[in-house]
């Protein structure tokens, strides 16, 4: 599986290689990083405890294709709203989570066998992506390319292919037997024998952000971004108990990812 995982890689290299000698723009790449908040079946939702306490980190390699500038004569492009506005993205990017039952139904003094199952209760949400998204500049991309100090905000939307490896466990033994494992998730879900499951999978996934950059030298920038992920699928965590008992638990998994960046403009000659 992990094998058709690599292929989306190879196109992408090879499609950033084919773009770069025949089309009419210049590239920049860059790298991300920061905190990620998952939200998933592990503790309760819009609970702080939980939102803080299910924090893990990402790490992304970024490029773009910038519409402004032309890579093939080092000069302006015809001047358009379109590229004057709107940069393509594309990602590959990485984030780790270590999760664990956070809120009310673990907090219950004092515990009952439920939750003491609970509570021993960890997990672990690793994801692979890749994908593009498109990102809107409200103002003028050409000047501030020209403007050292200057911010440039914008708004993003795209779709990702996301390569999931949960893992989940127990502290008081083996998951899948009455003696660890609350009813929940020892009743079949999705086709498995259980509501919770180590297996490996991939699935679709849209993301949206807002961002700002700021121009630190005429051929880098440096990036902070909040963007918000939705997988359609509620396996990302290893958690998904039969959402027609469980309600509370029907929704899919998200994270919301606060990341900094460094993007370097690979063609822009001089900056002007």
């Amino acid at each position: 599986m992990f094998k058709r995982a690599l292929y989306p890689i190879v196109a992408f290299f090879a499609g950033c290689s084919i773009l770069h000698a025949q089309l009419p723009f210049s590239h920049e790449i860059g790298l991300i990083s920061g905190p990620v908040a998952f939200q998933s079946d592990y503790g309760e939702r819009n609970d702080l405890s939980t939102n803080a306490g299910n924090t893990g980190f990402g790490f992304g390699i970024v490029h773009y294709m910038n519409f402004s500038y032309l890579a093939e004569c080092n000069c302006y492009a015809p001047h358009t709203y379109v590229n004057d506005h709107f940069k393509w993205r594309t990602e590959i990017s990485w984030n780790k989570t270590d999760l664990q039952h956070f809120g009310r139904w673990v907090d219950k003094d004092p515990a009952s066998d439920g939750v003491q199952k609970l509570r021993a209760m960890r997990g672990r949400a690793t994801v692979f992506d890749i994908g593009g998204q498109l990102e809107y500049f409200p103002f003028s991309i050409r000047d501030y390319q020209v403007s050292i100090g200057a911010l440039a905000p914008y708004v993003s939307f795209g779709i990702h292919y996301s390569y999931f490896t949960p893992d989940t466990w127990s502290e008081l033994g083996p998951l899948g037997i009455p003696q660890t494992t609350i009813t929940k998730y020892l009743d079949p879900s999705d086709g498995k024998p259980n509501g919770f499951s180590t297996d490996d999978g991939n699935t679709w996934s849209i993301v949206s952000g807002v961002g700002v950059r700021y121009k630190v030298s005429p051929l880098a920038d440096m990036t902070m971004e909040l963007r918000w992920q939705y997988y359609f699928s509620n396996w990302v965590d290893g958690l998904n108990p039969d959402p027609n008992k469980y309600p509370e638990n029907r929704a899919n998994d998200w994270n919301v990812w606060f990341n900094v960046g460094y993007i370097y403009y690979l063609d822009f000659a001089n900056g002007y």
